[in-house]
């Protein structure tokens, strides 16, 4: 026969390798049937590979394949799904985290807020809420109990605490003497959370537990959307030169250097990893310095403008939880006037596998959220 399989399949012809059908063997000598996991290594397949008959089954095809005479049966069906020149589960970006697979968004763009009330999420809202994150980027949880550690159970309801030097969850607050800019009253610009980890937390959750008299809105930024208005020339720079990022302090020292646009292999938009409180300073040649320059300021400016904010006014109850990947999030100074309530957030990070991981069990059983109250 030959190196290759050739048949029609969901109505167009296709063509797979005869090694990649024989790794991808779905029979229980290769493939465990309970666990789904594969039982040979690729180093097992033997020289001199080629397939030398196939039999047309109706639904599937058999393959046998030479010098061993192993046989395999494949269903037309999944041989469809997983077509080579495709974009489904086996191409280069599937794993759903660049732009490609998101809905992009200005404040204007969009005719609501994605929000779901707490007692609904538990009695079957939990899938609604958790594609809003993937999709477009955040959800706002109403009416969570405001009380001290709600949060974590928030995020365990989708995945796992990740927990940090910060603790398993942090207090926003105005401290006596802060270590971070965020534990004062001050305007916070639009930043990603902890740039100086490798891997950095991909979910941020913020559950306001007090708002402020005066000011301290929230405002949210996608950091995607922003690729579409940059300069290819700057966006291209800001893509290829790794940035410092470090945080350190009596217990801590944490470093990270990696570009403010992270992108797949296909050169899309995947990560962005952006504060400006914890840069370091830049040490590469002097050309890039000053290229990097040229393109970092117009990109910290697209994404401060106005226009891209949401702004958001988080009411005691609120959790709002993101992508720290994709949306960037920011702060308006608030108010310490004597008398005047003192704006409380509590949040804690959790990840973005986590989250797909449960959304992607409850769609395949149906079962929406309604495990809480089971």
């Amino acid at each position: 026969m030959g190196p290759d399989l050739e048949l029609v399949a969901g109505g167009r012809p296709l063509r797979f390798p005869a090694v990649w059908l024989r790794d991808n063997c779905p029979c229980p000598q290769c493939l465990d049937p309970v666990t789904g996991q594969k039982l040979n290594d690729i180093s097992g397949i033997p020289n001199g590979l080629a397939i030398t008959r196939t039999e047309d089954a109706g639904e599937s095809v058999r393959v046998t394949f030479g010098p061993d005479e192993h046989g395999s049966v494949f269903s037309r069906a999944w041989l469809a799904a997983h077509a080579l020149d495709g974009d489904g589960d086996g191409g280069a970006d599937s794993d759903g985290r660049t732009e490609d697979d998101k809905e992009l968004w200005l404040p204007a763009d969009l005719t609501e807020v994605p929000a779901v009330n707490w007692p609904r999420y538990l009695a079957g809202g939990k899938a609604q809420a958790l594609a809003a994150v993937l999709r477009l980027g955040f959800v706002l949880l109403r009416d969570v109990p405001a009380e001290p550690g709600t949060v974590l159970e928030v995020a365990a309801s989708f995945g796992h605490v990740r927990e940090t030097n910060y603790g398993r969850l942090f207090d926003v607050r105005v401290e006596p003497a802060p270590g971070n800019l965020a534990y004062t009253s001050r305007a916070i610009r639009p930043h990603t959370d902890n740039p100086y980890r490798d891997p950095a937390p991909t979910v941020q959750l913020l559950h306001c537990l007090r708002a402020a008299g005066q000011g301290g809105e929230t405002g949210l930024v996608d950091g995607f959307a922003a690729r579409n208005a940059a300069d290819p020339g700057s966006f291209a720079t800001l893509a290829r030169t790794p940035v410092s990022f470090g945080y350190v302090d009596k217990e801590t020292d944490l470093r990270a250097s990696l570009p403010l646009i992270q992108l797949s292999p296909r050169g899309r938009v995947r990560g962005i990893r952006f504060n400006n409180r914890s840069m370091r300073p830049l040490r590469r040649p002097y050309a890039e310095v000053t290229a990097f320059y040229a393109a970092y300021g117009p990109w910290a400016e697209l994404l401060a403008r106005p226009e891209r904010q949401l702004s958001l006014r988080l009411a005691p109850g609120d959790c709002l939880v993101f992508d720290n990947t994709r949306v960037l999030h920011a702060r308006t100074a608030f108010s310490m006037s004597a008398g005047e309530r003192l704006r409380h957030l509590q949040g804690c990070y959790a990840d973005l596998d986590g989250l797909a991981s449960t959304l992607a069990v409850l769609s395949r059983s149906g079962n929406h959220g309604r495990e809480e109250g089971s």
